[in-house]
């Protein structure tokens, strides 16, 4: 495998996408080794095929707002690899939208899904439409519109789509009656739906709870636990909601949450009514948090994120590089010992690699948020077979599948010093079984 060969190559024919550039470079420099001793991958141009997705769906979405205007959005679908399993991935409403984001989360759902163990490939889509301050008749239509467009390109074991930022079970519910309409059938063809018409329970808790789930298993190769621990958290959606919820059950004290506003530090901990006002805070379609510090007189931090503050372990819940090289030098200084992305690509290149030269545990987002796409994968188990399981079957099955996860990250990941290189051991086993199955399917 010419590591910089296959480099230059995307750079060349994928300008302007950072994001992906990111995760693909992220990807191939840790699984390079593993590759030059396999080289029956190398044979098959198997890195080649990979960061080539099978394809990309792009459309326009008009739709009318509520003054009679016409608006007009961009729409994606990218279809990245589908070797184990349907395309599977979120969908994101966000203004941020574009095809480098976009590749970047549907290239990291490969081996996220792989590292499940579930049939589900990699996919990801959205539009950058924005759905802070619309009215509930806008993203109706919006999502009425966007379905339209998509619909002829998804089903349950073709492409799976969830949800993602922007996108909850209120949207999800819109895109699911226009794809019931158009197609008269009702089917597990969207994950995330209302728990009485085909969802599971504990979907929208999952990746926070998995991300603790995870972080545990961490803790526990260091001989120690959440108990007692100070932990920082980013974001106050569903995954930081989630993360919270388990962190606290585990007898950890969480002092943060933040949005784009800024952050508040809560030196009490977020507990009891506390957490269920994060609930209250993401309906209510202002994106803040500053309203938590005014409610619950603590500090409010304006335009600041939360990675200065002392703690013993740290969880990116919000977006893509959200934490950087200056913030893991803070964190490092104030004596973290765990960094665990509950975000995709929560941390930039520079970030990742001082926690590295450091020893710190590092738990990488593919890994790490595995929990949301385990119970998405789990949901669409429950849909085939017309049943729906118990709050504790699924939370059970979770618990396994993060505790495997875990696992195949230390086998290939533990280095000969004991240090456990996360990032490298998720991507090489997600890698491994992704990679595997393209060759026994041929050249296609």
């Amino acid at each position: 495998m010419n590591l910089e060969r296959i480099v230059a190559e995307l750079e060349k024919n994928n300008p302007a996408q950072p994001e992906f550039l990111q995760a693909a470079r992220e990807v191939l420099e840790t699984i390079a080794d593993f590759v030059n001793e396999n080289p029956q991958y190398d044979a098959h141009k198997i890195i080649e095929r990979l960061v080539e997705p099978d394809r990309i769906i792009q459309f326009r979405v008009t739709w009318v707002d509520d003054n009679g205007d016409v608006q007009v959005n961009r729409g994606y679908r990218v279809q990245f690899n589908n070797a184990i399993g349907p395309y599977k991935g979120g969908l994101r409403f966000h203004p941020s939208v574009n095809l480098s984001i976009l590749k970047f989360l549907g290239f990291e759902q490969i081996f996220k899904n792989s590292l499940t163990t579930l049939p589900m490939g990699g996919a990801k889509g959205g539009s950058d439409f924005n759905p802070k301050g619309k009215s509930d008749n806008e993203i109706m239509r919006f999502c009425q519109a966007f379905m339209t467009e998509l619909w002829q390109n998804i089903g349950p074991e073709t492409d799976v789509p969830a949800g993602d930022i922007g996108v909850g079970g209120r949207e999800i519910g819109f895109l699911y009656g226009m794809w019931k309409k158009l197609t008269r059938e009702h089917v597990g063809v969207l994950t995330g739906k209302g728990r009485n018409w085909g969802g599971s329970l504990i979907r929208p808790e999952a990746t926070g709870f998995g991300g603790v789930y995870f972080t545990r298993e961490m803790l526990e190769t260091k001989g120690t636990s959440f108990e007692g621990k100070t932990v920082a958290v980013s974001g106050f959606g569903n995954v930081a909601w989630g993360a919270i919820i388990k962190a606290n059950e585990f007898g950890a004290k969480v002092v943060t949450i933040s949005g784009p506003d800024g952050y508040i530090y809560d030196p009490d901990g977020i507990t009891g009514e506390k957490v269920d006002y994060m609930l209250e805070l993401r309906s209510s379609n202002n994106d803040v948090v500053k309203p938590y510090a005014e409610k619950y007189g603590v500090e409010f931090f304006p335009g600041q994120k939360p990675w200065n503050v002392k703690c013993d372990i740290a969880m990116p819940c919000a977006t893509q590089n959200e934490l950087n090289g200056d913030d893991a030098k803070k964190l490092v200084a104030n004596g973290v010992m765990c960094v665990s992305e509950c975000s995709n690509m929560g941390c930039t290149p520079e970030a990742i690699n001082y926690f590295i030269e450091h020893k710190i545990m590092y738990g990488p987002g593919k890994a790490v948020n595995a929990g949301g796409v385990a119970v998405s994968g789990l949901e669409m188990s429950q849909n085939s077979e017309k049943l729906s399981w118990s709050r504790e079957e699924v939370d059970e099955k979770l618990l396994n599948i993060m505790k495997n996860i875990h696992e195949n990250c230390v086998k290939y990941g533990k280095q000969p010093d004991g240090y456990i290189n996360y990032m490298k051991g998720a991507n090489v086993a997600g890698f491994i079984k992704v990679a595997d199955a393209m060759l026994d399917q041929g050249v296609i």
